[in-house]
């Protein structure tokens, strides 16, 4: 049996958007190389699946994103790997996290790739190389300013001849992350680029020997062409979506839709209040349409008199409390609402659309947030 709420996946949009990236890459890379500025070739794509998918659901996703040519696939941590390679994904998967708190086994027995981001990772994995007299590769992970995992970029000399020594690992890439990227206007990005452009020479000069660079989430693949490097990461692009405030040109179509039904309408007197708490008091005859989708589906409780959905094609006002499993929606002006009428959460019904970035700014969060939260009952229908 279906719950009235399901996401819906759309497997094609997913290709589309990687191919529209793809393209976008190819285009802008031919664009400087002719002006006489920036790489050669475009960059690759790091395909970033973790936090399942960003709620699309990781095994479905990343297959697709496979099929239409991801060099990579990025994860958190070691168990979201080996899910992903127990679900048949064979593409070369990337662990972003760090590794002390997980089961380094996965790590061997199931192929996966290691970001190593302090010393001690590498003790640990240099002594399970060896213990199973395997060569394992891997990717370092420098720290620029985010001031969370990394090795410092000021203090390479130091923290690094060790690993770089180790006899069983072999570094095939290097990679920072950027904290301010989605913020035009903060410095800290131009001091985190800068950064690691010197690392990576600090890296030359230590022996580090020939490595790849990547670097660029979705916010820096959009903001500046000089920290694609050989590898770009986009996650929220894949999805559809751009991160706010940034604009995009790449035509992009949102991979998810998220819907229900209506299944009670009802009537509400003047003075009379609706929902836990009576924080909303009708000061008219309000008509509500009852659907049956709260926060235990991942909608957030700040929707209430700030969000809408739509119902018969039109927008329908949340009111009173959003509840575990329940919300109400003011039908009032809309003709005609019954029971069995589709209502979208996420999605489009005819001239209007709701995204998640737009739900994001109604309740003051990011995108992201909208979509990893959706509830784990909310089935994924992939088409």
């Amino acid at each position: 049996m279906i719950r009235c709420t399901t996401a819906r996946v759309d497997l094609k949009a997913l290709e589309s958007n990687f191919n529209a990236i793809s393209s976008y890459l190819h285009k802008e890379t031919s664009f400087n190389r002719e002006a006489g500025r920036g790489p050669a070739l475009a960059p690759g794509i790091i395909a970033v699946v973790k936090a399942n998918a960003y709620g699309h659901g990781a095994r479905r996703v990343a297959a697709a994103l496979q099929s239409a040519g991801a060099i990579m696939l990025a994860v958190a941590d070691i168990e979201e790997g080996v899910d992903l390679r127990k679900s048949g994904i064979h593409a070369p998967i990337l662990i972003f996290g760090a590794l002390s708190v997980s089961d380094l086994d996965g790590v061997f027995d199931f192929d996966l790739t290691p970001t190593i981001s302090s010393p001690t990772a590498g003790q640990a994995l240099q002594a399970g190389a060896e213990k199973r007299g395997a060569t394992l590769r891997y990717h370092l992970k420098i720290d620029t300013g985010m001031n969370r995992l990394g090795f410092r970029h000021d203090n390479l000399r130091r923290t690094l001849p060790e690993l770089l020594k180790s006899k069983n690992l072999v570094l095939d890439a290097v990679h920072t992350h950027f904290g301010t990227a989605d913020e035009p206007g903060h410095k800290l990005f131009e001091t985190q680029r800068t950064r690691f452009e010197t690392a990576t020479r600090t890296l030359d000069e230590i022996g580090a020997g020939p490595r790849l660079r990547h670097a660029a989430n979705s916010a820096a693949l959009l903001r500046d062409s000089r920290v694609w490097f050989d590898f770009v990461r986009p996650g929220l692009l894949l999805y559809g979506l751009v991160p706010p405030p940034l604009g995009s040109t790449i035509d992009l179509k949102p991979v998810m839709s998220l819907t229900s039904r209506v299944v009670a309408v009802k009537g509400v007197r003047v003075g009379e209040t609706v929902g836990y708490g009576g924080r909303f008091t009708a000061d008219r005859p309000v008509t509500l349409a009852v659907i049956p989708a709260g926060y235990a589906d991942g909608l957030d409780r700040r929707l209430e008199d700030h969000g809408h959905v739509l119902i018969r094609g039109k927008r329908a006002k949340i009111v009173g409390a959003v509840s575990m499993d329940m919300l109400t929606a003011d039908v009032t002006d809309i003709n005609g609402v019954g029971t069995g009428d589709e209502v979208v959460f996420l999605g489009s019904q005819g001239d209007e659309r709701i995204d998640a970035r737009e739900m994001a700014d109604w309740i003051g969060t990011i995108p992201y947030e909208i979509l990893c939260r959706m509830g784990s009952r909310v089935e994924r229908r992939y088409e």
